[in-house]
């Protein structure tokens, strides 16, 4: 295979959860190949360097293997080698691990609705945002 699409690509190994929220990154300038912005289009070639910007953690990976279709992760994860710094992953490990409380639901209220879901993930999503110092920092 010749070339793919970087917003596949990124959904294919499981960077992102689906290819719009790739597409979107690429959109937004979160994603950048050899240092550059690029377009959800672009064509991806073996041996670049991707840089993402996702949760406010900056990630690094080459690509080793082209593929357009999603895989399981432990196919994917031969598919890019991750390059990102031991800095950004303790970033990440010292935000992460141990952070998460169990979460009750009260007793008869059975599963929660897709809207619940829904209200529960914006209020995670709010949390993280107002509790956590996550910097934006961008070269130019």
């Amino acid at each position: 295979m010749g070339k793919t699409r970087i917003d596949k690509w990124l959904w294919s190994v499981r960077i992102f959860k689906s290819r719009t929220k790739a597409t979107d990154a690429c959109k937004s300038g979160k994603v950048k190949i050899n240092e550059k912005s690029i377009k959800a289009s672009t064509e991806v070639l073996e041996g670049q360097l991707i840089n993402v910007r996702k949760n406010g953690f900056g990630l690094q990976f080459k690509v080793i293997k082209l593929i357009n279709k999603r895989v399981s992760a432990t196919l994917a994860v031969d598919c890019y080698e991750n390059l990102t710094s031991q800095e950004e992953l303790n970033k990440f490990k010292d935000w992460f691990v141990g952070k998460a409380k169990a979460e009750i639901r009260e007793k008869g209220l059975g599963r929660p609705t897709k809207k619940d879901r829904r209200n529960i993930s914006e209020h995670k999503e709010s949390y993280l945002w107002d509790h956590f110092d996550f910097d934006e920092e961008e070269d130019d």
